[in-house]
């Protein structure tokens, strides 16, 4: 399976408080992979190592706008990084400096202008996210949670007690390693799920998928039984956008670690 078939991770760099607050649960919601960056510094090397990825560069800080052409000129020049599809997101509605970068430039992902509004602003982005495939072949957003400490599952059915560690999740499900391991089979239905994401709790009823074996133990592989309630879908997107954000950001704590092996 080629990595684009898993869709593109997508990345705002020096994203304003609107698409922070805002645009990012919008675009979580239609199961986008979606990230935030702070500093130039922690782009750069996620670009090299995701080089199929979107970034969307909010020019209005960090630099000055001489400087960010700089730098996505430069990007797109790099042949590490000339795969790497940028756009823009601003509040400058100036006409020349939109054609200079969509015509002169040639950056593949659009110029965004935030002064259009929310709604606008987020179908423009949404038809530039198709347009490049960035959901790939794949329908739900999972969250790695294996470095994830704060998170569990404890459950009960009939005299069956139960908890453990969940190893990921989406919208449509989880999997998880439970101890004891009550030896569940395919297709068990489990009535009384309660998920710790964090800080905030979740009850459900859960349906067993599948399982598979990792180290010698067992991983269920769960999907939700019944509709979310919209309390339990925004506790599991919030938790999924936290999740996320938290292994991009140990990703480059960690390329910084190698990077300072190397040097020593």
């Amino acid at each position: 399976m080629a990595v684009t078939d898993l869709g593109k991770k997508v990345f705002f760099l020096y994203p304003p408080s609107v698409i922070r607050d805002e645009m990012i649960g919008r675009l979580l919601d239609q199961e986008y992979e979606v990230y935030m960056l702070k500093d130039i510094k922690m782009c750069e090397p996620l670009l090299r190592s995701h080089p199929e990825s979107l970034v969307f560069v909010n020019i209005d800080v960090g630099m000055a706008e001489p400087e960010w052409e700089q730098w996505i000129r430069k990007t797109m020049e790099t042949p590490e990084t000339a795969g790497i599809g940028i756009g823009i997101v601003t509040y400058n509605s100036d006409e020349a400096l939109q054609r200079k970068y969509l015509m002169e430039i040639g950056i593949p992902c659009g110029f965004i202008k935030l002064k259009l509004g929310l709604d606008e602003s987020t179908r423009i982005l949404l038809t530039t996210l198709r347009a490049n495939e960035a959901k790939g072949r794949r329908k739900y957003v999972r969250a790695n949670c294996s470095n994830d400490t704060l998170s569990a599952i404890n459950l009960r059915e009939g005299p069956i007690k139960s908890s453990g560690k969940l190893l990921d999740i989406s919208i449509v499900g989880f999997s998880c390693i439970l101890d004891p391991d009550p030896a569940f089979q395919k297709n068990t239905i489990l009535h009384d799920v309660q998920l710790k994401l964090r800080a905030s709790l979740i009850r459900t009823k859960v349906v067993v998928f599948g399982m598979r074996e990792h180290e010698g133990r067992t991983v269920y592989v769960m999907l939700f039984a019944e509709p979310h309630s919209q309390t339990s879908r925004e506790k599991i997107r919030n938790f999924t956008q936290l999740t996320l954000q938290s292994e991009i950001e140990l990703e480059v704590n960690n390329m910084k670690t190698v990077k300072q092996e190397e040097t020593t």
